[in-house]
């Protein structure tokens, strides 16, 4: 066998030496290089979606307070009218005495009524309902009367009656009548219960057409 020089064998080494950098640079092309840095592409391809969506997401969940009434809607709701908050039954009893040379005439009669206390809308004032940055403000029409006639005359009936009467007499104790059931009806306290009821009914009207922020007052001038 013949045996290689130690020169002969230096260089030998040398030559592998080369042959594997030769190889190992071959071996890293732009191909590979674009197969390495593929998935680190679809990452970031991938966040930056995600933050897109996220910062999407964050602009739809804003929320805007502002709110408004048109005219149009005022005005239907005006178109209500009468809207009544306290209704009380009332009787009244109420006589009269006729003095005579021979005797005394005496009429006695009941009288049955209902005394409905409550707002007329279409009595409300300029600017009645409107909006004051994020709240709708109500001012509603005084509490009143809402009939005039609460007596109802088919009920009432002589609880007594003895001597002649005229329709002029009876007349005079439907008035007496009138007067008695309105002083006991139409008080401050009742008028106070109808006004709570009033407010807390027409706010809940409110809410119902999705006002969230709402005052109800009463305008001062009773009619």
């Amino acid at each position: 066998m013949e045996k290689k020089t130690e020169k002969e064998t230096r260089k030998q080494n040398q030559n592998s030496l080369q042959s594997y950098k030769e190889r190992s640079s071959k071996g890293f092309t732009p191909r590979l290089l674009a197969i390495l840095l593929a998935p680190l592409v679809i990452i970031a391809i991938v966040g930056g979606v995600i933050w897109y969506l996220n910062s999407s997401n964050s602009v739809g969940l804003s929320t805007d307070d502002h709110i408004d009434i048109t005219p149009t809607q005022i005005q239907e709701i005006q178109n209500i009218g009468q809207w009544e908050f306290l209704s009380i039954n009332d009787e009244e009893l109420i006589d009269t005495v006729s003095r005579g040379f021979f005797s005394d005439s005496e009429l006695v009669r009941i009288y049955y009524g209902t005394v409905r206390l409550g707002i007329d809308l279409r009595q409300a004032g300029p600017q009645w309902l409107h909006v004051e940055g994020d709240s709708i403000i109500a001012t509603l029409p005084p509490i009143t009367l809402l009939e005039r006639n609460f007596i109802d005359e088919a009920r009432t009936r002589s609880f007594f009656e003895k001597g002649t009467w005229t329709d002029g007499d009876r007349e005079q104790l439907y008035k007496r009548a009138y007067r008695k059931m309105l002083k006991r009806c139409f008080t401050p306290e009742n008028i106070k219960i109808a006004e709570e009821n009033a407010r807390q009914q027409f706010m809940q009207f409110l809410r119902s057409m999705g006002y969230k922020k709402i005052r109800v007052g009463f305008a001062t001038d009773r009619k």
